[in-house]
This record gives structure tokens, C-alpha cells and sequence, in this order.
């Protein structure tokens, strides 16, 4: 197909030839397709071009090769979520804590707040986490230490675990929540 007829074709039909073919330069043209609007998520978050810039490369340095491996129906949704979800784990090695967030469906939203208040020392932080997430259950603190600890994504730990996407979902989003509150009980 030559490149002007391939420019043409929806996201979607795109990433169906990428997958028929294995030739990168349809993947290329779908990513180019989206660079503005991943810097612009990495902007956000970052509010240094370079750093967004650099994020942006490096979400399609992760990808490339992963691509194939998952059920993309939506290409901008997805794509959008792997670059929001990639600022916020650098941010998150960054800072070195766990964050919690709350978004019905995306599960990470905009505003991001410390689970562990700046009273304690990063001790008496680290143990109050360890003492909140014995108390999860099994199916919750797995996930959240695959999530958070391990920086698997959704799909890794549905693979690793066997659970559905809703259940990791779940698992994520009421770990998140039992031990935002678990903490607050626990700290000064």
C-alpha cells in the first residue's frame, strides 16, 4: 500500500495493517498521529517541555514492542491512557510514595493525592503502609503492589493473575480507597 492511501486509513485499519503486515511504518504513522496530543498529556504533567518531550519517546519506546500483545478497540483512548498512566509513574519514582487517585472509569485522574501525610518520618511512613496493606484483601493488595510497586499495567496483571480487566479494576480502585482511608485512621 503506498504511503499516502495508508495516511488516509482510520486509526483502527492502521493497526489491523501493523498486525497483518508487522511492517512499523504503519504503527509510525498511527503514532505520528498522536504526538501532539501525547505531549500534551506529558505537558500537563511534567510542565517542562524537555521532560514532556522525553516522555513522549519513551511511551513509544515502551510500546513498540508491546503493542501487538494487547486488545486495543479505541487506539486515541488507549493511547492517551498509556501516556497519562507513564507520566504518572515516573512522577511516582519521582517522589517515591504511593499516590492515590480516584476516576470512576480511568481510575487515574487529574489530581493526585499523597496517601501519607508530611507529619510522619519515611519510616513511620513505610509502616503505616506495610501495617494498612496487610489488612487488604488477598485480591486487593495484589493488585495494588502489581499496579504500584511492580508498574504493571491493567492488562500485565490480568495476565499474570488470571483476573477479568474489571476485577483488576476493582481490586485497584477499592485497594486504593481502603487504604487511603486505613491510613488516614493511622496517621498523626
Amino acid at each position: 500500500m503506498d504511503r499516502k492511501k495508508a495516511e488516509k486509513l482510520s486509526d483502527e485499519d492502521l493497526l489491523s495493517a501493523y498486525r497483518d503486515s508487522g511492517e512499523a511504518e504503519y504503527f509510525g504513522m498511527l503514532y505520528n498521529r498522536y504526538i501532539p496530543l501525547l505531549y500534551g498529556v506529558c505537558l500537563k504533567y511534567f510542565t517542562d517541555a524537555d521532560k514532556a518531550q522525553d516522555a513522549v519517546m519513551q511511551v513509544f519506546e515502551n510500546i513498540f514492542p508491546k503493542v501487538l500483545q494487547y486488545e486495543i478497540q479505541t487506539f486515541r483512548t488507549w493511547i492517551y491512557s498509556v501516556a497519562k498512566n507513564h507520566c504518572l509513574q515516573t512522577l511516582r519514582k519521582e517522589m517515591n510514595e504511593i499516590l492515590v487517585d480516584f476516576n470512576s472509569e480511568i481510575m487515574e485522574s487529574d489530581e493526585i493525592l499523597n496517601l501519607l501525610s508530611e507529619d510522619e518520618t519515611g519510616e513511620e511512613r513505610k509502616e503505616i503502609l506495610r501495617q494498612c496493606l496487610k489488612k487488604l484483601p488477598d485480591e486487593q493488595r495484589n493488585a495494588i503492589l502489581r499496579f504500584f510497586a511492580e508498574e504493571m499495567s491493567y492488562q500485565d496483571i490480568v495476565d499474570s493473575e488470571g483476573y477479568t480487566l474489571n476485577q483488576v479494576k476493582s481490586y485497584i480502585q477499592n485497594g486504593k480507597r481502603n487504604l487511603k482511608i486505613c491510613i488516614e485512621k493511622n496517621s498523626k
